[in-house]
């Protein structure tokens, strides 16, 4: 083994750098026989340096994040700050100083992960990110190294576990989505501000990484679809109970039909209670990917929390430090698909539709009728009537999204249509 150790500078240490610091000292002796060599942490950057931070040499801890990447002896940056910067520019000034850098940073990544990878090729360093799509479930590296050989045609996921929390507690509880958040906040799932979990934005930036690595194009945040849940209802879980499903916010990124473009996107969805991902409880994640040889295969488990991240860092840090033993890298960025992104008005699926209507005769031909002028076949309806006011469900078959939106529209314009209560995409079957 040798003797001098691999150095590595900690940027961040809040829940999850706390617990990468941590198990870098208890574990370190696994660490240096997984590895070949002792690894050392040299540095931890910090925004306040006054508090206490138990098991930390407190002479490790700087503010100077700056200085702390560009010193010489740096072998790997673990990056666990988040946002776009400083991150971006300590990240970038790794590179330049020779050092690799691991990172939980699925923001930052989301935007600029061309641009980071090329920074990484030009300085011969690794850059890897496992912690910031799924916590401690193996995502990136299977769909990047195991499943190189294979061509994966959708990937289908629950990748954040304070919504899953928040529905999983209205379906089985009954509970209103106001309620099943106040549950979440008081018990550490939700943040303060919940509006990046519940709008879909942290499931969008990891789809987008998602998307990226597993169809071998770039896919931006923008690229990717987004729907919050804040208007998921009792109603609607009552409905989806009635067909027969439960309703989960999903990160869905799959292949066209024709294999010339991909979609990705985030929004609430009913999926049968058969599909594996009806089942994923509380704040567990689950991600289902479909490819050509391998077929369908589920990766389970805790997705966020500082022990689950940590065990994703350290994962990648034991990798990185290899590579840098044996004086290689890793794999970088792979897009050599070039595949474009389709609007999410390509999108092909099917819709659960409920509306507010007048209760006479008449309504139900009426809107029929607009579904089958914009294209859009219905595969079962629902009604129930009292006192002159009724709700019309109707589910349809496959129609694409754009024709979906133009139905809509059409139906809101009805004399008999009251309001459009709900409209909720089928997936899974």
């Amino acid at each position: 083994m040798r003797t001098r150790p691999l150095k590595v500078a900690l940027l961040g240490c809040g829940v999850v750098g706390s617990e990468v610091a941590r198990i870098m000292t208890t574990h370190a002796e696994d660490l240096a026989a997984r590895v070949g060599a002792p690894v050392e942490l040299a540095g931890v950057a910090v925004r306040r340096p006054s508090k206490v931070r138990e098991g930390i040499d407190p002479a490790l801890i700087t503010t100077d994040a700056t200085a702390l990447v560009k010193r010489g002896d740096i072998d790997v940056v673990v990056e666990v700050i988040g946002g776009i910067e400083p991150a971006r520019g300590l990240i970038t000034t790794a590179f330049e100083h020779g050092a690799s850098v691991v990172s939980a940073n699925k923001a930052l990544l989301s935007q600029d992960g061309a641009a980071l990878h090329a920074a990484a090729e030009q300085h011969g360093v690794d850059l890897y990110y496992e912690a910031a799509v799924a916590g401690a479930i193996p995502l990136i590296r299977p769909l990047r190294e195991s499943l190189a050989g294979d061509k994966v045609n959708r990937v289908l996921g629950i990748v954040n576990g304070t919504t899953n929390f928040i529905l999983d507690k209205m379906d089985t509880t009954g509970a209103g989505y106001q309620e099943a958040l106040d549950e979440a906040t008081a018990l550490g799932y939700a943040e303060a501000d919940p509006t990046a979990d519940v709008e879909g934005f942290d499931a969008a930036a990891k789809a987008a990484i998602l998307a990226g690595i597993a169809f071998h194009s770039r896919v931006r945040l923008d690229d990717v679809y987004r729907e919050g849940m804040t208007e998921v209802t009792a109603a609607d879980f009552a409905s989806a109970k009635q067909m027969g499903c439960t309703i989960k916010l999903l990160a869905i990124c799959e292949r066209a039909a024709d294999g010339e473009s991909v979609t990705a996107r985030v929004h609430p969805a009913m999926i049968p209670l058969s599909h594996p991902l009806a089942s994923v409880r509380g704040a567990y994640n689950a991600v289902f990917v479909e490819a050509d040889a391998a077929g369908q295969l589920m990766f389970y488990g805790p997705g966020a929390g500082g022990s689950p991240t940590a065990s994703a860092v350290l994962g990648d840090l034991v990798a990185v430090c290899r590579n840098k033993l044996a004086e290689s890298t890793g794999p970088g960025e792979s897009a050599y698909a070039q595949l474009p992104v389709s609007p999410m008005g390509d999108v092909v699926t099917r819709y659960h539709i409920s509306l507010d209507v007048a209760d006479k005769p008449g309504v139900l031909a009426q809107v029929a009728t607009v579904f089958a002028e914009h294209g859009v076949s219905i595969d079962t309806v629902r009604q129930q009537g009292k006192d002159g006011e009724a709700s019309l469900v109707v589910v349809t078959h496959r129609a694409s999204d754009a024709s979906l939106s133009g139905t809509v529209e059409a139906l809101r314009n009805l004399d008999t249509v009251r309001g459009v209560a709900s409209i909720m995409r089928v997936e899974g079957e």
